[in-house]
């Protein structure tokens, strides 16, 4: 088991109001995401548990990707993994930024 720990400044804060979110299921061999609205406007902080070690540097290009398409200031991000592909890391994210939006 690998835990990352990645923190970068985002554009700005992400839309919404909701404080959490939780998209996708570890269990399915896939990954769970969990959102939180916890930090200041612009940061961004990602944690990743995952049972594959030795992929920091994807993890590490996956978020930036995702911190540069869709501005998450004020999330904190974990990520339980179960082996997932970096396109559907990239599907879950966008998936948990997109429910932060939405109330109800």
């Amino acid at each position: 088991m690998e835990t990352l720990e990645i923190r970068r400044t985002a554009a700005g804060r992400a839309p919404g109001t909701k404080g959490h979110a939780i998209t996708g299921v570890v269990a399915s061999g896939n990954l769970e995401v969990l959102l939180e609205r916890v930090l200041s406007d612009t940061q961004c902080e990602v944690t990743v548990k995952t049972s594959v070690e030795g992929f920091g540097d994807v993890w590490r290009a996956v978020i930036d990707d995702f911190v540069e398409r869709h501005s998450p200031g004020g999330l904190r991000i974990s990520i339980n993994d179960g082996g997932a592909r970096p396109d559907t890391v990239s599907l879950r994210l966008a998936q948990g930024v997109r429910l932060m939006e939405v109330d109800g």
